[in-house]
């Protein structure tokens, strides 16, 4: 096998959301595999951090402000980057949030919110690199999605309806383009080891784990969190040729969670 297949060289990728977490781990992947680092998040003070983050890891990334459920700011930062740095190879749709809100108590507004970010976004940004991928005979996108793709869970109706509606976009989109020779792929990560997951795994003040630590550390066959790192490798491999055969998959990145129906009490 030639080991060349997963090199990212002269390969340019732009990670929307890739100031920090998740985002982060894999524009240093894409880095350390060749890669020309594009980014971009919301406000300015958040793609100052990244650029300072991604110096001290010694990676010249481009960072730039945008809101990527704007899709006239989206098709213009396309422009640029591509006038700036040159034709995107590879998209990842990292930009996300979550609300966790019984779905009684969410308003119709928060619903379409986290709609909008995690589904609409994703939309937007593949539309906006399709044609030039198309021109180029060549691309990868790969959508960020996640176990609740798959699982429904209490007070998080829209981030799971949103991450569902992903996955069939993911598969959509290989459907529509695939002919074109581009790949758009998944990546379903489990539990990770985030700054926003911290205060889940903070210690008690008894010392014993917090409830919901218990609680996936019990569901999970690896019996641990998942780190960024862990998402690394399988970006690499959908960001590469090695996987050019491969579309409309979803990789899960769980620790096995989804294979998992625990232990008998």
């Amino acid at each position: 096998m030639d080991m060349n297949a997963f090199s990212l060289q002269h390969k340019i990728a732009w990670i929307t959301g890739g100031s920090y977490g998740i985002g982060f781990a894999i524009a240093e992947a894409f880095a350390a595999a060749g890669a020309t680092i594009v980014f971009n998040d919301i406000r300015q003070e958040l793609v100052d951090k990244g650029l300072a983050a991604y110096r001290d890891k010694g990676i010249a990334a481009r960072g730039y402000v945008c809101d990527v459920t704007d899709e006239s700011a989206v098709q213009a930062l396309v422009a640029r980057i591509q006038d700036e740095v040159g034709v995107i190879d590879i998209l990842v749709n990292n930009a996300g949030i979550i609300k966790r809100v019984p779905m009684t108590e969410m308003s119709a507004e928060d619903f379409r919110k986290v709609v909008d970010i995690d589904l609409n976004a994703p939309f937007i940004c593949a539309k906006a690199v399709l044609p030039a991928m198309i021109q180029k005979g060549h691309g990868k996108i790969i959508n960020i999605c996640s176990m609740m793709s798959e699982l429904g869970r209490e007070t998080v109706s829209a981030y799971a309806a949103a991450k569902g509606g992903l996955k069939m976009l993911t598969r959509n989109i290989c459907s529509e383009y695939g002919e074109h020779n581009i790949q758009c792929n998944g990546i379903g990560p489990g539990y990770i080891e985030t700054p926003q997951t911290a205060p889940l795994r903070q210690r008690q003040p008894d010392g014993s784990r917090h409830p919901f630590d218990q609680f996936i550390v019990s569901k999970t066959p690896a019996a641990r969190w998942g780190t960024t790192d862990d998402l690394q490798g399988p970006a690499v491999f959908l960001a590469s040729d090695a996987s050019n055969f491969v579309n409309g998959h979803i990789l899960y990145v769980d620790g096995g969670i989804l294979a998992y129906i625990g232990k008998q009490p």
